[in-house]
């Protein structure tokens, strides 16, 4: 055998030392010295059939040996999670040692700060205690609770990590963004590490070391995700130490809630309900306002959603308590959703945006995900202005603006070169008279309904952890409205009113001054 021949292996040698160092530096240092050892070594081999396990029998023992030695001490305690290497030596112990260091770096950084340099630097505990400017007594004793903690961990591997979670983010209240220039604030949670954290202290209070553990990574990367998701409002820490997500997350547990209670609660008064909102459409179908072309089959969602958000705002009596500024200075708060869509939970989504940046004459809103009716973004300050002038006088001088509105989908032009806005809209005064025919129809009707939904809405809050009472008060307020997907997929299922036609979106523009 000769030299050139260990050099062969190279690679080899240094993916076994990857799996026994802390970086790739450390990694570079081992192999090196593996490769120096079997070469010094070579003279004394003499049977070359047994050269593989000669070779790591050395690699092993330069191993242990660079352990012991009292090596620099490394800037960051944490696992680096290296790509896997072409080697994999059959040796139980050095794979229990891969999972025990993986543990290690999963400790928070007190404890990391101990076991490191007394295990793997050699110090002694009064040496640590000098370096860190600590007792001697506290260090033993974190090195005690390390040994302790470490043994729960190897006994207890979590599954979790290899099941990491999507959490579909969004935000309700108000606050100027655009979505580009100036991001929505979920923007900056939506990385994979983030949102797992966030799943995992829902329910209740998580550890940093209790994170690392269920999201398998170590402790540093989780520490410092969690400055991070603080200072974004994400996450509070209701005692030291712990950490808990400071917004709701929807799950299957609110939809199959949901489907055994909605339309029970409502069922006396459905009927009823449905022929009040025939007699809102039929008043709707007398106003004249702006209809792009909508048919009144499609247009009774429409009224119906409106006549239901005008007997929120005018019957409804539960607390809706104000949301806070956040850390940009607007009044919003985070949402998110891990459902899978197997119990779809009641709710209405909308989404509202106006051009009070600007003009300050109208808003656009977006109902969507009831009666089978789809979803569609809302329009920006400049997309709503384009609207505005083409309601008033049929055309527009921003060219620009305009064909952005027509690319999304908000502005139609014409095979003549004219153009027409794509969504119902209302004046201020024809509004009034739809909000006029709402009284009308459902006010005797009301003293009912808010008996009947009563204790569903009541059973609903209890899903949510007491934290965030003041979040599901909000959800519970909605609740009032959004129990008219209820009423609608009633009437559509019941023959009282027309199925929606596919792909019609159900959205308005309102004038509010």
């Amino acid at each position: 055998m000769k030299p050139d021949d260990i050099v062969r292996y190279a690679d080899r040698i240094y993916g076994y030392a990857v799996k026994r160092t802390f970086s790739r530096d450390e990694a570079d240092e081992l192999s090196q010295e593996i490769l120096c050892a079997a070469i010094h070594s070579l003279p004394r081999l003499k049977d070359e059939s047994r050269f593989e396990p000669w070779l790591w029998g050395i690699a092993a023992n330069v191993s242990k040996a660079f352990r012991r030695g009292t090596g620099k001490r490394r800037a960051i305690y944490s696992y680096d999670a290296l790509p896997e290497l072409p080697y994999e030596p059959e040796d139980d112990n050095e794979q229990l040692y891969a999972a025990v260091r993986a543990k290690i770096a999963s400790l928070s950084a007190i404890y990391r700060d101990v076991v490191i340099p007394y295990y793997y630097d050699g110090l002694s505990i009064r040496q640590i205690s000098e370096k860190l400017c600590v007792p001697a007594g506290t260090i033993a004793y974190r090195l005690s609770e390390s040994r302790k903690k470490l043994k729960r961990k190897c006994a207890h591997m979590t599954e979790s990590a290899l099941k990491p979670v999507r959490l579909h983010l969004a935000i309700y209240g108000s606050g100027d963004y655009d979505g580009d220039r100036f991001p929505f604030p979920q923007t900056y949670i939506r990385d994979a590490l983030s949102q797992n954290i966030l799943f995992h202290c829902y329910e209740t209070p998580k550890t940093v070391e209790q994170l690392s553990e269920l999201c398998g990574v170590p402790a540093y990367y989780v520490e410092d995700s969690l400055c991070s998701l603080s200072a974004r409002g994400a996450v509070t820490s209701p005692s030291k130490g712990r950490y808990q997500t400071d917004f709701i997350i929807w799950s299957d547990v609110h939809g199959r809630y949901c489907e055994e209670n909605a339309e029970k609660a409502l069922r006396p008064l459905l009927d009823d309900m449905v022929a009040a909102l025939r007699a809102v459409a039929a008043e709707g179908a007398q106003i004249d306002f702006y209809r792009a072309e909508r048919s009144e089959d499609d247009l009774f969602f429409l009224y119906g959603v409106l006549a239901f958000e005008y007997a929120q705002q005018r019957f409804c009596t539960l607390p809706y308590p104000p949301i806070e500024p956040a850390y940009d200075g607007f009044c919003w708060r985070y949402v998110g959703s891990v459902e899978t869509g197997a119990h779809p939970r009641i709710t209405i989504h909308w989404q509202r945006s106006a051009n009070l940046a600007s003009r300050g004459s109208y808003m656009h809103t977006v109902y969507s995900h009831f009666a089978g009716i789809p979803g569609r973004d809302m329009m920006y300050d400049s997309h709503i202005n384009v609207c505005e002038d083409l309601l008033r006088t049929g055309r527009t001088d921003d060219v620009d603006a305009a064909a952005r509105a027509i690319q999304n989908g908000f502005v139609v032009r014409r095979t003549d070169g004219t153009m027409s806005v794509a969504c119902p809209a209302f004046t201020k005064r024809q509004k009034e008279a739809l909000d006029a025919a709402a009284e009308k129809h459902l006010a005797p009707l009301m003293p009912r309904y808010t008996a009947l939904t009563r204790d569903f809405i009541a059973g609903y809050k209890k899903l949510f952890p007491r934290h965030l009472y003041d979040d599901a008060d909000r959800m519970c307020h909605g609740l009032f409205r959004d129990l008219y997907q209820v009423v609608a997929e009633y009437a559509v299922r019941s023959g009282k009113a027309a199925a929606p036609t596919p792909g019609t979106f159900c959205d308005v523009l309102l004038q509010y001054k």
